[in-house]
């Protein structure tokens, strides 16, 4: 590989090292709570190469960093739903997977989304319409697969809401508390509500 081609490929290193290393940040600690020096020293990423990658510093880097955090989950919801029959079996996956993931971090690393977006939307136009984005893109994924077993849209689009605002609060609360009580009781009720 030529010179170009190396400073490209580490040009690259370095703006992947800061999404994955500021989503990381934001999911734990949020918006405020992350700074640009942390994000320069946990990526192991240049720091002249900072605002190269993100002219807009913080604000941009943190809204590149959700809009793939939420792609991401997207794709993992869609894969955990399609795996399944029944609505109701695919709901509940969905909410065991949740919470494995919770718990395995130590109640360290909740929705990568809410995160940021309880603290920040109403700051940053850019991180409000990147979580709105993220939100309504789950709410589709969650509606699709309503209406592919079956559901009237209407109910669908109801449902699909609900779903995810009773997941996103059971997340916050199980949190806070640090047990799973309100994912399995979530859970619990979906099982019910798919029935």
């Amino acid at each position: 590989m030529n010179e170009i081609g190396q400073r490209r490929a580490s040009g690259i290193r370095s703006r992947e090292a800061f999404i994955a290393t500021t989503g990381r940040l934001l999911r734990r600690q949020g918006y405020s709570g992350t700074g640009l020096s942390e994000i320069v020293a946990a990526s192991g990423a240049p720091k002249g190469s900072l605002y190269f990658h993100f002219p807009g510093g913080k604000e941009e880097l943190a809204a590149v960093a959700m809009a793939r955090a939420g792609d991401e989950l997207r794709g993992a919801i869609v894969a955990i739903l399609s795996s399944h029959d029944a609505l109701g079996d695919a709901l509940c996956a969905l909410l065991d997977a949740l919470a494995a993931g919770l718990e395995a971090s130590d109640y360290a690393d909740g929705c990568p989304i809410a995160t940021v977006a309880l603290e920040a939307a109403t700051r940053s136009e850019s991180v409000r319409v990147v979580a709105a984005d993220a939100f309504d893109s789950w709410v589709s994924a969650l509606r699709e697969r309503m209406l592919a077993g079956g559901m009237a849209r209407e109910t669908a689009d109801r449902r699909a809401l609900l779903v995810l605002a009773a997941v996103e609060g059971a997340l916050i609360l199980a949190r806070a508390r640090r047990d799973l009580v309100p994912l399995r009781a979530v859970r619990e009720e979906l099982l019910e509500l798919a029935g």
